[in-house]
């Protein structure tokens, strides 16, 4: 039989049970259709997260004190024989090739007092090469000026927001602050820089790091954060901070974390759960899948005269399967594509109406999904119409 007679067979076969083929369709186009939405609704997130993570910058590398293996503080209360991270290794950071900035970081919750108002907010101790590392920029005055050791004045830089709750729109330049028992000079105020997954950074005070470790009464740093030239491979920046470190303290204890390793692991983890929620939609193609081997079971009994007929006008076997094999699949196709264009659709529609959703239709997915549903009319036609070949032509002619 020819191509075009056999899928002029297949659709003939369709139509002229519509409303059972719309419902057999039905059931692949709500899974493809809850793939693709899923699939966007994380994909979106994906992109929204990585986003939010590389808007600081993707040479930055950040150093914190103690060995361990996922980065940042050891947990409070308990107690570490590691060498603190102090402001002279922050210093003999900046002298390392490649290396065009590094800032010593201290950080904590205070209360800060201005213009008869009180506000909580976060307090960071940083020092001029902070706007470099993390792209920040200055809207009003001027950020923390570089300073010798020993030599930091009480300034502060306040975050847009933080200026507001302060100041409202007053010029807080010259201005005075008081966090405990100290007191700042306001010099400058940052340019809004938004929400980083749900922290609030315009919430946010700056002074000198030297300032912060007195206000909080600290030995040594909580972190080191190093920006590198554009195009310098990431792991021979880190060597070389591993070198150094190693060099002065004795001994591997500090961790150190590469804006790019991390990345690499959140996109990682991001995919599996883009993968995950993809295979909870994937669940409706298997009942999908089950209703074709129903339909199609159905259609075999119904139609063993024809199938009687056909064998005896000299039909073979195989022939006989790949008709079934195609209705089956034309029925999966056509679901695909219509659950393909409704997630999309669907997909669009969600994001115009939840500006706030991150949503993305990676086409890969949909092109996989759509491969997956016609895989999934083949192989649940393939019994059906195995069992239709199988026909004896006597038997079937005499079938009622």
């Amino acid at each position: 039989m020819l191509i075009r007679d056999s899928i002029r067979f297949a659709m003939h076969a369709i139509s002229a049970h519509r409303l059972r083929s719309f419902l057999t369709m039905l059931g692949i186009a709500v899974g493809i259709w809850s793939v693709i939405l899923l699939t966007s609704i994380g994909e979106g997130m994906h992109c929204y997260v990585l986003a939010e993570f590389t808007q600081f910058g993707t040479n930055v590398i950040a150093i914190a004190p103690g060995k361990i293996k996922t980065g940042g503080q050891a947990p409070a209360g308990i107690p570490s024989t590691a060498r603190l991270l102090t402001m002279e290794d922050a210093l003999a950071l900046k002298q390392l090739p490649n290396v065009t900035g590094a800032t010593p970081t201290v950080w904590g919750n205070s209360e800060l007092a201005a213009n008869g108002r009180l506000r909580r907010s976060t307090v960071y101790g940083v020092d001029a090469d902070f706007t470099r590392v993390f792209s920040s920029s200055i809207r009003i005055g001027s950020f923390l000026p570089a300073a010798n050791m020993g030599d930091s004045r009480a300034v502060i830089v306040l975050g847009s927001k933080l200026r507001e709750e302060l100041f409202g729109h007053q010029n807080p330049l010259g201005a005075r602050v008081k966090i405990g028992g100290l007191h700042f000079r306001v010099i400058g105020v940052m340019a809004p820089k938004g929400q980083f997954l749900g922290i609030d950074l315009d919430d946010t005070a700056f002074i000198p790091t030297e300032r912060a470790l007195e206000l909080y009464n600290r030995e040594g740093l909580m972190e080191i954060h190093v920006i590198y030239q554009e195009g310098v491979a990431s792991t021979s920046v880190a060597n070389a901070v591993k070198s150094l470190l190693k060099l002065r303290h004795g001994a591997e204890d500090f961790t150190v974390t590469t804006q790019e390793d991390m990345l690499n692991t959140l996109s990682n983890i991001l995919n599996i759960l883009t993968m995950a929620v993809g295979a909870l939609g994937g669940i409706s193609l298997l009942v999908g899948g089950v209703g074709i081997v129903t339909i199609m079971t159905i259609a075999v009994s119904e139609r063993t005269n024809e199938i009687g007929l056909m064998m005896a006008l000299g039909a073979q076997r195989a022939t006989v399967l790949f008709l079934f094999l195609g209705e089956s699949v034309a029925l999966a196709a056509l679901g695909g594509v219509c659950g393909l264009l409704f997630g999309v659709v669907t997909a669009q529609l969600l994001q115009f109406l939840l500006p706030a959703l991150p949503v993305h239709t990676p086409w890969s997915f949909a092109i996989i999904s759509l491969l997956i549903s016609v895989a999934i009319g083949l192989l649940a036609g393939v019994m059906p119409a195995r069992s239709a070949s199988m026909l004896d032509p006597i038997n079937a002619l005499r079938a009622e």
